[in-house]
């Protein structure tokens, strides 16, 4: 079995709140169909549950390794990973915004529910993958466009053609923790609710024409103040996704 795991970006992310130290955002999240990870369940005898690709984590903090952890109750699950290892060939960079990690939680979790016939919905391998991370819900619903709010649990799909999405990734460290540690003691600011609201109701092409990178993401000068390298892929009609280091722009075919 073998599935595509795909990047997101981030129309625009604001901050809403904290809530139990989980900061709270109202998101427009859209899958990269052009960027992606490829998930394989290959047939080999095994010990233990493993592992195949090129990861820069200990298996303990790989998000499938967590996912798996998640399922190994099921005892169908556990066998079916003695016969079975976990294959991974990367190709979205990690720690970029993209949400790698959380779209292999959450594709991992899909084909495990599949393949092992669990019989789990939607909303309860939702509910799973939020205990990994706060983007895994996103992906698991597998929808094209969703806004996304609370810290990643509330995931409403949003009807709207998918639009081709340009990805660049500097090799800039960005750390999440730092970013939104800094948005709280430098840039925080109350938020204008009907603001959310409008742009939960436009289209993702219209948001991106209306809006500068300043104004769509709220990391972004968090992120921009501890990392002035940044700043040097600031162009027109590029966003920034996440904590970053990813820049993104609408492709225009000719």
């Amino acid at each position: 079995m073998t599935k595509k795991s795909y990047a997101k970006v981030n129309i625009f992310l604001k901050i809403t709140g904290v809530k139990d130290n989980y900061h709270l955002i109202a998101s427009r999240f859209v899958l990269v169909k052009t960027v992606f990870d490829t998930i394989s369940f290959v047939r080999k005898d095994v010990e233990d549950f493993s592992i195949l690709g090129n990861f820069s984590c200990a298996l303990e903090k790989n998000t499938v390794y967590k996912a798996y952890k998640e399922l190994e109750k099921f005892p169908k699950v556990k066998e079916f990973f003695k016969k079975n290892i976990v294959k991974i060939d990367k190709t979205i960079p990690e720690f970029a915004g993209l949400g790698g990690g959380s779209s292999n939680c959450a594709t991992f979790l899909n084909m495990v529910n599949q393949v092992c016939s669990l019989n789990l919905s939607k909303d309860e391998l939702a509910k799973i993958g939020l205990n990994i991370g706060a983007d895994v819900p996103f992906f698991i619903y597998e929808y094209n466009s969703a806004n996304v709010s609370g810290v990643g649990e509330i995931v409403e799909e949003f009807e709207e053609e998918l639009i081709n999405i340009e990805v660049i990734t500097p090799k800039i460290a960005c750390d999440t923790g730092k970013i939104y540690k800094n948005f709280r003691e430098k840039f925080y600011k109350e938020l204008n609710r009907n603001e959310v609201k409008e742009l939960f109701s436009t289209n993702s092409k219209d948001i991106l024409e209306k809006l500068s990178i300043y104004e769509a993401n709220d990391l972004y000068l968090p992120a921009l103040d501890l990392n002035q390298n940044l700043k040097e892929f600031e162009t027109s009609g590029w966003f920034f996704s996440g904590s970053g280091s990813s820049f993104f722009k609408v492709f225009k075919e000719n």
